[in-house]
């Protein structure tokens, strides 16, 4: 059964894998699931592995969609990317961790995406 949090998620999940392709973003795995966690997005960005965390909020229901990237998060991504990079030696070996926080207007429509690259450094 889908929850009404899971078919947001998805939604946004979607929408950033669309901004991300049009930006030349070439995705190779969504919803990747390891005991450590979840991987939103994995895409290549030309010579560089990409692991995106995606926010999706509603007009500052629970603080913005970047404020939404913790630091317990932020250390569960980095654990996530070392080991699904170290079980695709075919990827490329330059990495990094993205944000795409997703801010939907007051009406439900789409508000603002931002796309921060490096958002998580280590």
């Amino acid at each position: 059964m889908t929850t009404p949090r899971r078919r947001i998620g998805d939604a946004g999940e979607r929408l950033a894998a669309e901004y991300l392709e049009r930006r030349g973003h070439r995705v190779i795995a969504r919803n990747v699931r390891r005991r450590e966690g979840e991987i939103d997005l994995v895409t290549v960005d030309g010579d560089t592995l990409v692991f995106v965390e995606v926010k999706l909020r509603r007009p500052r229901a629970f603080g913005s969609a970047v404020e939404a990237l913790t630091v317990a998060k932020q250390r569960r991504l980095q654990t996530l990317a070392e080991a699904y990079a170290a079980e695709h030696p075919e990827l490329p070996r330059s990495q990094r961790i993205d944000l795409v926080a997703i801010e939907l207007a007051a009406d439900g429509s789409l508000g603002e995406v931002r796309h921060i690259e490096s958002a998580v450094e280590g």
